[in-house]
């Protein structure tokens, strides 16, 4: 790694959330200082107290500045670069040569740059030529995007830029508490209702963003589907619905109505728990105004049901005639940095860069002549993230591990964590020295935002360059260097395949996702420095971008949006005499994800120093339980403990804990690996609970 003199100052974006929010790294003394960047219109300026203590994670002692190995003794101890990359290389090395490619696997992560995603990808394909590749970001986003998909065509966050929001007429949120998640964009709820719009928002909570609502309605948890198919049954029978659109851009309408209308009001007002004349007023609010939303995040994604869960709340959106018009449709509030470029690029099991289908022949062609290889060795698509995760030790036997803890972040996480315990080699390349990096056999000190270039692509399906604003303590290599240098050992024929400079990578990738649904061919680095606003599809150098969907066509064959027909069915598990309670779990503002860097940083700890168990007063006096008292939850995955947090705020029924801590405080501990038959997505939304004074 060589230094470089870096600009006085130097504008680039957030290491955390997915709207990327623009700031502006300045030097002062050892390190920089933080300001939010006015000029970028997502943010405008605004940064929440994670962004502004995101420079805390460059300094030494709250990072990684040595590869690790770990000894004969048992301990992690300090080992030079060549010593760590010749052990990564030989465990999988010597892992494929006696158990066969498929025993090596990868797992990414969402906040991976496109270049890195990318090579990630294609060193797991082309190098280990490994089916086993997937990453975090299965645990977020997956349930809309494979409904996006069906409905659409195409999956991208959302369809519209941000600025939409405050101009159209209602917007349904449905399971986010964005106050919390990326507070900076909670200003265009506010604007909405200061133009006069209505907010609906969604949730078993009463969170602070539901505190902003015209209206809150708090269903149980898993019941979203049960909620959205009511809402579209009463949009049917009080003759709400967009006949002309549906019949011109949709198909599949009557299979879809005749599913809603077996929801009646009634029944839902029982399944979901929200009274009758609530859905009403929902309906009346949403359908009243010429412009309206929908838009989902975690809440009814991350449940076995949550591709069907989404669908139903696009079929409403559909059926009232919203996608594919200007202020109006539907929108996935995307969660992590790059949790939409790093679905698009090749780090997800069942694909290749530009969002293109690892089983199509044609996309298989296409990437195998920009990569210089047989279309023929590449492998067919892999298992999702907890499937994969679930095989170490059995039928994977060595995993190489880039920008995620699931420790921490998994469902069942005790039992991922004796999957990872039981392999034959683990390596793991990470800033920080995670949960998951513990138990590794070589780890890997990595760079990090401020100190690289690369790519993001926020929730808007907007392209951003993230600049390099100060050079990286010596001892620390990118991942782009451990991709190069492990090919050099792996397959030496293949390592000019595998450049370091990222614009080198991207231009690739650019290659490789031309005339692909996420296709970025239009898109350069030199674009991006001059700063064009530039959304893909963006296939040619004089193309402006696309921050708007789906205005003449959707991206289905016949150009039509497609209905599916839903019905609801129950989580995976409901409570019953043994555990009656539900678990919901969540962020909470001042930690991020598995907290591997948040809780390395003062002031967001003093703000957020522990998980916490929050129930009704009602729930606690009838356990006996007071504010602040240790609670334990159990569930049929296992125990985890913490303070009780007492709010009446939330649902009597129902318990929520945050889940952003290791140890005994683990809320992922207790969470069901149910998966979504579709996205693959784990139930981490909703599971049955029992729980009683620890003391």
């Amino acid at each position: 790694m060589h230094t470089q003199t870096m600009p006085p100052a130097t504008a680039t974006h957030c290491p955390y959330c997915a709207l990327q929010c623009g700031m502006t790294l300045t030097p002062a003394g050892a390190g920089v200082e933080v300001a939010g960047r006015a000029d970028f219109p997502v943010n405008k300026g605004a940064l929440c107290g994670k962004g502004q203590s995101a420079a805390a994670v460059l300094s030494a002692g709250a990072r990684l500045t040595t590869p690790l190995i770990r000894s004969a003794t048992g301990d992690l101890e300090p080992a030079t670069w060549e010593a760590a990359l010749d052990a990564i290389a030989d465990g999988l090395a010597r892992t494929r040569t006696a158990h066969g490619a498929d025993a090596c696997a990868l797992f990414g992560g969402g906040g991976l740059t496109n270049e890195k995603a990318y090579a990630l990808g294609k060193f797991a394909r082309t190098v280990l030529r490994t089916s086993q590749i997937d990453y975090n970001g299965r645990f977020c986003m997956s349930s809309a995007a494979a409904a996006n998909q069906k409905a659409f065509g195409l999956d991208r966050g959302l369809p519209f830029p941000l600025e939409d929001i405050p101009r159209t007429g209602c917007v349904i949120l449905v399971g986010s508490n964005l106050a919390e998640t990326m507070p900076p964009a909670l200003r265009y709820l506010s604007e909405l209702k200061a133009n006069g719009g209505k907010l609906i928002v969604i949730d078993p909570r009463r969170t602070r963003t539901a505190e902003q609502a015209d209206l809150h309605l708090a269903p149980r948890p898993g019941t979203d589907l049960a909620l959205a198919l009511g809402m579209l049954h009463l949009v049917v029978a009080e003759g709400r619905v967009d006949e002309e659109y549906v019949r011109e851009r949709t198909s599949g309408w009557p299979e879809a109505r005749a599913a809603a209308m077996a929801h009646w009001p009634e029944y839902v007002e029982r399944v979901t728990g929200v009274p009758l004349p609530q859905l009403r007023e929902a309906v009346s609010l949403f359908t009243t105004p010429d412009h309206a939303m929908v838009l989902t995040a975690r809440g009814p994604e991350q449940q076995s049901k949550g591709t069907d869960t989404v669908g139903a709340w696009i079929n409403l959106a559909l059926a009232t005639g919203r996608p594919g018009r200007p202020l109006s449709g539907y929108g996935c509030l995307t969660g992590q940095g790059n949790g939409q470029g790093g679905r698009e690029h090749g780090q997800k099991a069942d694909q290749l860069p530009g969002y293109r289908k690892l089983t199509d022949p044609a996309a298989r062609a296409h990437v195998a002549e920009v990569w210089g290889v047989d279309p023929e060795t590449l492998p067919a698509p892999g298992r999702s993230a907890y499937e994969l995760l679930d095989a170490l030790g059995t039928d994977i036997h060595a995993l190489l591990l880039m920008g995620s803890n699931p420790v921490v972040s998994a469902p069942r996480a005790a039992h991922i964590e004796g999957r990872l315990r039981s392999l034959d080699f683990l390596a793991v390349a990470d800033v920080v020295l995670s949960e998951t990096a513990e138990l590794a056999d070589v780890v890997l000190p990595v760079t990090q935002w401020a100190e690289e270039t690369g790519t993001m692509t926020n929730l808007e399906g907007r392209v951003l360059l993230r600049r390099q604003a100060l050079a990286p303590p010596p001892g620390v290599h990118s991942d782009l260097d451990v991709l190069h240098d492990l090919t050099a050992r792996l397959s030496p024929d293949m390592e000019k395949n595998f450049p370091t400079d990222p614009e080198e990578v991207f231009d690739e990738l650019r290659r490789a996702s031309a005339g692909g649904p996420a296709d970025y061919a239009g898109i350069s680095y030199g674009r991006l420095t001059s700063g064009e606003a530039l959304h893909w599809p963006c296939p040619q150098e004089d193309h402006p971008g696309t921050p708007r969907l789906f205005l003449d066509r959707f991206a289905t064959e016949d150009g039509r949006a497609r209905f599916t027909p839903v019905a609801h069915r129950p989580a995976a598990e409901e409570p019953d005499a043994e555990y009656p309670f539900y678990l919901t779990t969540g962020r909470v503002v001042a930690q991020y994800q598995s907290g591997a860097q948040t809780r390395r940083v003062a002031e967001l700890n003093k703000a957020a120093p522990t998980p916490y168990v929050e129930l009704h007063p009602r729930l606690a006096a009838r356990l006996g339980i007071t504010e602040g008292s240790p609670v334990t939850v159990t569930s049929r995955r296992g125990t985890a403990q913490a303070p009780a947090h007492l709010s009446p705020a939330i649902r009597p029924d129902t318990v929520f804990m945050p889940f952003h801590w290791p140890g005994k405080g683990r809320a992922n501990t207790l969470t069901n690996p149910a998966l979504d038959p579709t996205s693959r997505m784990p139930e981490f939304k909703v599971c049955a609970v029992n729980l009683q004074r620890a003391d």
